[in-house]
Order: structure tokens, then C-alpha cells, then sequence
């Protein structure tokens, strides 16, 4: 059992949800929080806007209290600067102050900060130490094993940043050079959290159940931390605490997934107003993966500025898997492998190409979960 302590938050067998720009508002927060993230992180707040009291930067740290803990995050290189915006997100109300010394994109490093200031370590010492002495609720960090493989410093950065008086430190396990390509490499945390007491959060490559469980087993990560793979799917969060707390974790069904983006349009709608339906948008294919014919369910999707018009587009999709309900068991796990191949089968009445190929794998199937190819093709065939 891991555990982790930062201020007044304790969090055991800790699953944190990734500052994501874009991405980590609001709804998405809220969606989260319900579904098991125990602490959320906003999309990044650029210091320097903050101070200057930027309309659409404020907008980033606003909260709302049914998703405490909640941490807002900030990035820049001048430590006066992000003294200032420490002490901004400071009366905001977040409970926890974050900075950002990861992000690999251009037009942030090019000014020197996220990722870049792993090139001065001095500086990043400089800044954490600055809020750290300027605000009275904890200053965590999240950070990258290094620039490049040639210059990977973060042993000494890690030892470095508790020195400054972070309170967590989060290393999502690539470096700059990488961005977000190849694979992370977990196992630096090992070697890191030797050269520190403070709580060390794995962040990288987290997709599924297992690989929470997995990466929570990592020796030195007191807990995790999971972006992209919550996009479209925060039961992410729930499956990995069912999995690390008790053995096992439940699949969720289609009806899960269409319900669950509905929920999170009408939290955007609640929030942002008519221009949350819009926002929305780029939220819709996470949400079909691996859904039949998601692509053109989609652009039916986004050509829509109706709300019961979404509904009904989303709910027939529902309905198309519903019918399907009386050829297939309740194995949801087996079930999408062998709806992909019928579904596919049927979107040409004429190619029955798929049809060898759903029979071959039912062969393998137990009694429970298998189907009749040929009622499902024809059922599908007459949509």
C-alpha cells in the first residue's frame, strides 16, 4: 500500500489526473473526480499572463469545490513572475500549486520554459524556492528525466527541487527529445526516489487497469499519475483503483461510454454555455474508439449545433449495440473484438469477407459469449 502526504491531503494507493492543456477544464475535472482521480490538475497557466490578469488565463484556474483536492498549475521562467502568479492561484483557492518544468512544445520552451528549464537547474531551484516561500498552501513539481538521453539530470534536479521546498515531484518518464513518442521509461523512478524523502508520482504510458497496478507496483513511486489515456475514458481511473484495491476491475459498457460523454457535454454546456457544445468536439472520438463506424458517427457529430440532436445520434449508436444484445453474452472484454468483425461486416451488404473470420475466433469463445455470425450480419445488414 502506497501513500502519499502533501499538507493536509492524505491519499492512499494515490491516481492522479494530469494537467493537460486543452483538455484538464473544468467538466473534465468534475468527470474525473467522479469517477476516482483523487487530486485533478488544470491546464497550465502561463505566469506572465497571470499577472497581467489575462481574461482567457484566469479563466484556466477558476474551480469549483466538489473537485478538491484540486491543483492549479503554472509555468514560466522569471522567478519574480511566478512568485506573483503563485500567490494569484494562491487566493484562487487552489489547494495545491503546481509547476510545470515538462512541457515539451516549441512555442513554451523557446521561451525558456516547462521542459527547457531542465537546462538550468539553478534556475528551476531559484523559481521553486521563490513560490515556495511565497504562498502558505504546498508547491509540487512535474518534470522530465532530462532535456535529451545526453543530458538526463534528473537525479540531481529531484534532489535539487526537494532542497527548494517541493513537496512532490511527478516525472513523467521521457525526456524532451521525446516528446510524447517512443516509450517511457520507468525504471529511472527506482534511482530517483534514492535521492529523495518526498512523495515521487510516475507519470508515462499509464493506458490501462494493469498498468496502473503495474506502475504503482513500481519500487519508489509512492503513486501515479494518468493524462491521455483519461481522454474519452475516465472509468480509467476507476478500473485501476478496483484492480489495485481488490484484485479485479468491471469493463464499462457502450451504454457506460455514451452516457458518460453525454453526462460530460451537458457539465460543458452547464459551465461554458452554448460554446461548450462547440468546444466539446474534439472530446467525441475518444469517446467512439473502437465503436463501429465511429468516424462517420463522428462528423455527424460535429456538423451539429443541436443538443438533441447529439443525444439522438449517440443513443443510436447505443441502440445498434443493444439489439445486438441477443446474440452476445454480457463478456464485454470478448464482446468488442467480435462486434468490430460483425459490425464491419455489415457495412456492405456485399462483403462477407469478415464473416470466416468472426466464426474462426467464436471457435475459441466459451458458450457464454458466443453469437451466430450469420444473425448479427443479416440484422445489420437491414440498418
Amino acid at each position: 500500500m502506497k501513500q502519499i502526504i502533501i499538507g493536509d491531503i492524505k491519499i492512499t494507493n494515490p491516481i492522479l489526473l494530469a494537467p493537460m492543456e486543452g483538455i484538464t477544464d473544468i467538466p473534465f475535472r468534475l468527470l474525473c473526480k467522479e469517477y476516482g482521480a483523487d487530486i485533478v490538475y488544470t491546464e497550465f497557466a502561463a505566469s506572465e499572463a497571470l499577472i497581467r490578469y489575462v481574461p482567457q488565463t484566469l479563466k484556466k484556474i477558476k474551480i469549483d469545490d466538489k473537485e478538491r483536492p484540486v491543483a492549479i498549475q503554472i509555468f514560466g521562467s522569471s522567478p519574480e513572475s511566478m512568485l506573483k502568479s503563485a500567490q494569484i492561484v494562491e487566493q484562487s483557492g487552489a489547494d495545491i500549486i503546481d509547476i510545470n518544468y515538462g512541457c515539451w512544445v516549441k512555442k513554451v520552451v523557446n521561451n525558456n520554459s516547462g521542459s527547457a528549464l531542465m537546462k538550468f537547474p539553478d534556475l528551476m531551484a531559484e523559481i521553486t524556492n521563490k513560490c515556495v516561500n511565497a504562498v502558505r498552501v504546498p508547491v509540487t513539481i512535474k518534470t522530465r528525466l532530462g532535456w535529451d538521453f545526453d543530458s538526463i539530470n534528473i537525479f540531481d534536479i529531484a534532489k535539487r527541487q526537494q532542497e527548494a521546498g517541493a513537496k512532490v515531484i511527478t516525472v513523467h518518464c521521457r525526456t524532451r527529445s521525446q516528446k510524447i513518442t517512443g516509450n517511457a521509461d520507468w525504471s529511472y523512478i527506482p534511482e530517483i526516489k534514492k535521492n529523495i524523502t518526498i512523495p515521487l508520482i510516475l507519470n508515462g504510458d499509464i493506458n490501462s487497469a494493469e498498468l496502473c497496478l503495474s506502475a504503482m507496483n513500481i519500487e519508489g513511486a509512492d503513486g501515479i499519475m494518468i493524462g491521455r489515456s483519461s481522454i474519452g475514458n475516465p472509468f480509467i481511473f476507476k478500473q485501476g483503483k478496483e484492480l489495485i484495491n481488490t484484485g479485479s476491475y468491471s469493463q464499462p459498457t457502450i451504454k457506460d461510454k455514451i452516457e458518460c460523454c453525454i453526462k460530460h457535454l451537458e457539465l460543458n454546456l452547464e459551465i461554458k454555455g452554448k460554446h461548450g457544445l462547440i468546444e466539446f468536439r474534439k472530446h467525441y472520438s475518444g469517446y467512439l474508439k473502437g465503436m463501429y463506424n465511429s468516424s462517420e458517427y463522428r462528423q455527424k457529430l460535429v456538423r451539429t449545433e443541436n443538443i438533441d440532436e447529439i443525444k439522438n445520434i449517440l443513443n443510436d449508436q447505443q441502440q445498434t449495440y443493444k439489439e445486438l444484445e441477443k446474440y452476445i453474452g454480457k463478456n464485454y472484454s470478448k464482446r468488442t473484438r467480435v462486434l468490430n468483425l460483425a459490425l464491419n461486416s455489415a457495412k456492405n451488404t456485399k462483403d462477407k469477407s469478415y464473416l470466416p473470420q468472426i466464426e474462426n475466433f467464436l471457435n475459441d469463445l466459451d458458450e457464454n459469449v458466443k453469437l451466430n455470425a450469420k444473425s448479427v450480419y443479416e440484422f445489420l445488414s437491414g440498418k
